[in-house]
């Protein structure tokens, strides 16, 4: 995994988290709903990661 991977996948992750954190605040469910998508995504990509990692040795 390339750092420049990991460090996208974790900023989409910590981005969804202050989307959720932000429209749990506000009480906008779709920027909530939104930041955990978010969230999902980042953590997918980062096992996908690791995954093609695991492959390489």
């Amino acid at each position: 995994m390339s750092t420049e991977d990991k460090l996208n996948n974790k900023v989409e992750q910590v981005k969804g988290k202050f989307k959720e954190g932000v429209g749990d605040a506000t009480d906008d469910k779709s920027m909530e709903n939104e930041g955990k998508a978010d969230q999902t995504k980042g953590d997918l990509k980062q096992a996908g990661e690791k995954v093609k990692d695991a492959f390489k040795k």
